[in-house]
């Protein structure tokens, strides 16, 4: 099958990926300038699959932001980028500072939704980018444990904006919870959040068949 069928970009195109530590992945320490983690894989496979797309590629995750962090950065980081795709990843350090008590740095899910949802319309108005919205994650199959109580309302908020504007949803937390249908946290990361290779490899096939049901005119995937 032909790169222009499986994949939705145009020759040229920017693809820029933002969010916290799961997308930075080292990028601005030791791993530049994509860091280790699926936004590698991604750029990766997708130079790979379509070399004739000449695609550029930017990182801008950056280590324990949350939706607040974006905020403050969004003009240097992302309008001033002119991507023609934006993916955004964000909601686990909002959520989860909460979780342990610092009050002050998390950030409200009513909050994180209307700052989010400004956050992409104002994107989308600056450089008429398409947008691609990843859903947070908690690597716990057992849905009455607490944290993952509480991170299912910002997955629960990420989608609602997606379905509010029409994006594609790339459901991260529904790919890991069918591999934890077979498996364990461990096997994915040691503390539930960042993941090992294989647990971004989960995350970058998550991206990729978005972008291939994008390409074959589904654009409500996820």
């Amino acid at each position: 099958m032909s790169a222009d069928i499986t994949l939705p970009f145009e020759k040229g195109s920017h693809v820029l990926f933002i969010g916290d530590s799961i997308t930075d992945a080292g990028r601005l320490t030791d791993k530049p300038p994509y860091g280790s983690g699926y936004v590698s894989l991604i750029q990766a496979l997708v130079t790979a699959e379509a070399p004739e797309l000449e695609l550029r590629w930017s990182n801008r995750g950056i280590s324990g932001n949350t939706v607040r962090d974006l905020a403050a950065r969004w003009q240097a980081d992302v309008l001033d980028e002119r991507p023609d795709w934006l993916c955004v990843k964000i909601g686990i350090n909002d959520c989860w500072r909460g979780v342990e008590g610092k009050t002050e740095e998390a950030v409200p899910v009513g909050e994180f939704q209307e700052t989010l949802a400004a956050l992409l319309d104002r994107a989308v108005a600056a450089t008429g980018c398409r947008v691609v919205l990843a859903t947070p994650y908690l690597i716990e199959g057992d849905r009455s444990d607490p944290w993952r109580i509480e991170s299912d309302r910002y997955v629960a908020a990420t989608g609602e904006v997606a379905r509010e504007r029409g994006l594609p949803l790339v459901d991260v937390q529904a790919a890991f919870d069918r591999v934890l249908a077979h498996t364990v946290p461990a096997d994915w990361a040691r503390d539930r959040v960042h993941p090992a290779l294989p647990g971004h490899a989960v995350i970058a096939r998550a991206f990729l068949d978005t972008f291939r049901a994008l390409a074959a005119g589904d654009a409500g995937a996820n």
